[in-house]
């Protein structure tokens, strides 16, 4: 890419959308040209503080935009994405990457025919105290992760599965260097006709376990995650960007000593940085931090955890 700026689309201005458009229309060398939704009125609302056009019909900025970032319900991903992405143009969508395996399956294949990037909306991957977590953990035996919401007025159209727990997922399995052998699940739909709550326990092939618990129908907000390995215990909050960090030390005494406590995090919105990502892969043509074969495995396991259900 040159100098100039990158000339940006988002489409889908709904919850999430409304925050690409923000964040990117307040980079520097980023121009958000227009955004798109169904809804015009939605899309007049969104882009015009913003200085950006309105259409209702996403097909609109073919041509117009160097980059879209996609964050349309999930069950039209695949018929969003493919028009950009056969055309070379990039594309950053929300996660889970498509509905099916058979989709995001063609969406890969659409990116790497034209030779254009594919990323994936895995926001927790950017979440400063992932980052700083992710270098003190070397070998989780096992980790124990909940993520617990009250009740959503959105994303009712996917289990809590695909909608919450695939965050988590795409945590393990960038942090576990080992592959799926097994999975246990259970579902229970509560307030709608979709599961609700979920736990799966996943073992790997290395033996390290997780256990993860998904709830869109909890009192509280709990979005945390804790590895267990040789010597070491380290847990992730989420929300509040912050990390402890606990180790044996052994010295000439009979017993070790535990010592540790917080560390440093750089707090940032994680959103921010993924729009970041993205815009720095599309200019210099390097991997995004999710790729679209990550997202199809983070999709991939979510599929074997209901078809378990």
């Amino acid at each position: 890419m040159t100098s100039a700026k990158l000339r940006v689309g988002v489409i889908g201005v709904g919850h999430l959308g409304r925050h690409h458009a923000r964040i990117l229309s307040n980079l520097e060398n980023v121009h958000l040209v227009a955004v798109a939704d169904i809804k015009r009125d939605r899309a007049e609302q969104v882009g015009g503080p913003l200085g950006a056009r309105a259409t209702g019909d996403y097909l609109d900025l073919i041509g117009q935009v160097d980059a879209v970032t996609i964050a349309v319900p999930t069950e039209a991903h695949g018929e969003v994405a493919l028009p950009f992405l056969q055309r070379g143009i990039p594309v950053l969508v929300e996660k889970p990457l498509a509905r099916t395996l058979a989709e995001a399956d063609r969406m890969i294949a659409a990116a790497c025919a034209s030779g254009t990037t594919l990323a994936v909306g895995h926001t927790e991957r950017h979440n400063p105290a992932v980052r700083a977590a992710s270098t003190v953990i070397t070998q989780p035996r096992f980790i124990e992760v909940h993520r617990l919401g009250t009740f959503p007025e959105r994303s009712l159209d996917i289990d809590v599965v695909f909608d919450l727990m695939i965050h988590d997922l795409d945590i393990v399995l960038s942090l576990v260097h080992s592959e799926v052998e097994a999975i246990d699940a259970v579902g229970v739909p509560v307030l709608t006709d979709r599961v609700d709550i979920a736990n799966a326990r996943l073992r790997f092939a290395d033996g390290c376990i997780a256990n993860l618990t998904a709830s869109r129908i909890s009192r509280d907000r709990v979005r945390k995650i804790r590895f267990f390995q040789p010597d070491a215990y380290v847990s992730i909050d989420y929300a509040e960007q912050e990390v402890e960090v606990y180790r044996l030390v052994r010295g000439d005494g009979p017993r070790p000593d535990i010592q540790g406590g917080p560390l440093a995090v750089e707090r940032e919105e994680p959103l921010r940085r993924e729009m970041l990502d993205f815009v720095a892969s599309v200019r210099t043509g390097a991997e995004p931090a999710v790729t679209g074969q990550q997202g199809r495995r983070a999709l991939a396991i979510a599929t074997r955890i209901v078809e378990k259900m």
